[in-house]
């Protein structure tokens, strides 16, 4: 039987929210008295936190599995946990014998092996794709993630989940056939991580944001008094992943009054018809209307959205208005994604699947224009007085720069991390700022 590990690392793929439950389990591993290692050579146990929610992020988490097996230390127990985990179980062990243990949600990293490879699997090499099937769902693990305790923040900011799971139904989306049903964290729960983690920035993400707390028997959103509560407790509040029909006037009020205008819209397309099949709310008008509303309310807002570029059926003319909204909506952060058939999706039954090369000519040209659309609204800040949140000697970010996702302002290296600093924009260079 192998021996109990001493030090750990964690390796995170996905998005923030696979950050906060690798900070979870960190916090886990240490009350279980291990020890973060320094890299990947000198641990007893590596853990891989992976995404899954498209075919390009499973995929990169296989390669990360795989390169790790080799620069892992000898006898050192190799743990994947995360998305893969969860919607694939079992599988995983035939495909990736290089893991030593296969954990979903809620399982033990550091106790005996939860999944043991089968003998007799085949390595798969880096970058080989490796078929995966739809792994049947399970209840909710018996601890859940949301409400371990973890680290304080070794930065100035952090991101704080406050519910798990989603209730929509999403054409393309698999995401709440593993993560599970919305289940909301209560406010005194995360407010009492926000003291502990003593982060100037507190980065608030959930699945759904603003369904926050309609799971929990009273009716209705709280989402609002949450924002104004963590507000009280940090200098900074910023909100991500929010679905439009749900950015009420009160909760566009609640974040301008943050001081962090900065609204992550959930949009995914602006076609009608489109969007109806993808089982999702709204059109380019609408969006477009929104977008102006806040803008005339909060002049120095910042948005942020992402689209869906190739979903089954999807015309030319679909197209064409997602490139006019692109130019309308002047957007300050925009990212667009290939479509990716999911297993057990609506969407995966649908006909008029769009050919990979028109998807590829679509996305080169919507990426165009965003790019340079980002370009203009940073040159506009040229000359600007404006204030940072230093995050680190020579970076560090306004109310328009999201954590880990937008660009950076760099700053002079005297500042010290974790303050605030007035400095003058004196160029700008592609999605970041120079300042003095």
């Amino acid at each position: 039987m192998p021996s109990r590990p001493r030090s750990f690392v964690v390796h995170t793929l996905g998005c923030p929210k696979n950050q906060v439950d690798s900070d979870k389990l960190t916090g886990l591993l240490v009350a279980d008295g291990l020890s973060p290692a320094g890299d990947t050579s000198e641990a007893d146990m590596v853990v891989v936190n992976t995404c899954a929610f498209v075919e390009e992020a499973r995929q990169e988490s296989i390669d990360t599995i795989l390169a790790l097996s080799e620069t892992k230390a000898p006898g050192a127990s190799l743990v994947v946990t995360g998305c893969l985990a969860e919607r694939y179980g079992d599988e995983l062990a035939d495909a990736l014998p290089e893991a030593d243990r296969i954990a979903g949600f809620g399982m033990e990293l550091a106790a005996g092996s939860v999944v043991s490879p089968r003998p007799g699997g085949v390595p798969v090499p880096s970058g080989v794709p490796v078929e995966l099937g739809r792994r049947t769902a399970r209840p909710i693990p018996a601890f859940d993630l949301l409400n371990l305790p973890r680290p304080s923040s070794p930065r100035p900011w952090a991101y704080v989940k406050i519910a798990e799971g989603c209730d929509r139904a999403c054409g393309f989306c698999a995401i709440p056939s593993f993560r599970g049903p919305q289940r909301s964290r209560t406010l005194e729960q995360i407010l009492a991580e926000v003291e502990q983690l003593d982060a100037v920035e507190i980065v608030l993400v959930a699945q759904d944001l603003a369904s926050y707390g309609r799971d929990q028997g009273r009716g209705q959103r709280r989402i609002v008094p949450l924002v104004e509560a963590v507000s009280e407790r940090a200098a900074r509040t910023r909100l991500l992943y929010l679905y439009p029909s749900d950015l009420s006037d009160t909760l566009v009020d609640a974040i301008c009054a943050t001081g962090v205008p900065y609204f992550d819209l959930s949009l995914q397309h602006v076609s009608a018809p489109l969007l109806r099949r993808m089982r999702r709310w709204g059109n380019g008008e609408r969006f477009l209307a929104r977008i102006e509303a806040i803008r005339r309310r909060e002049p120095e807002a910042a948005f942020r959205s992402n689209f869906i570029v190739g979903y089954p059926t999807e015309t030319e003319e679909d197209h064409d208005q997602l490139l006019r909204f692109v130019e309308e909506a002047q957007l300050d952060w925009c990212g667009f994604f290939a479509y990716s058939e999911e297993d057990g999706t609506y969407s995966a039954g649908l006909d008029g699947k769009v050919d990979w090369s028109l998807v590829s000519e679509r996305l080169a040209e919507l990426s165009e224009l965003q790019d340079a659309i980002t370009a203009r609204r940073r040159d506009l800040l040229v000359g600007r007085r404006v204030e940072v949140l230093v995050d680190e000697p020579g970076a560090g970010r306004t109310h328009r720069e999201a954590p880990e996702i937008d660009g950076v302002v760099h700053v002079p290296a005297g500042l010290a991390a974790g303050t605030f600093a007035k400095v003058t924009v004196t160029a700008a260079t592609g999605c970041d700022l120079e300042a003095a």
